[in-house]
């Protein structure tokens, strides 16, 4: 019984601390995209975009060597 506790609480604080990070990570993320678009009129789009566009070139940069 004591053991499966033990193994219940390391796997409990394990998922926390993931979920935890997950959280703040999204929440950084989420005002990071909100600054961008009240400040300078960027959109989620625009940087999706220009996300595709940067593995592109990384892509053709590998492909060339």
């Amino acid at each position: 019984m004591i053991p499966t506790l033990i193994i219940a609480w390391i796997v409990f604080t394990i998922l926390w601390k993931v979920v935890k990070t997950t959280v703040s990570n999204a929440l950084t993320i989420a005002a990071i995209i909100i600054l961008l678009q009240v400040g300078f009129g960027i959109t989620p789009m625009d940087i999706w975009h220009q996300i595709i566009q940067f593995t592109q070139t990384l892509s053709q940069i590998r492909l060339n060597k």
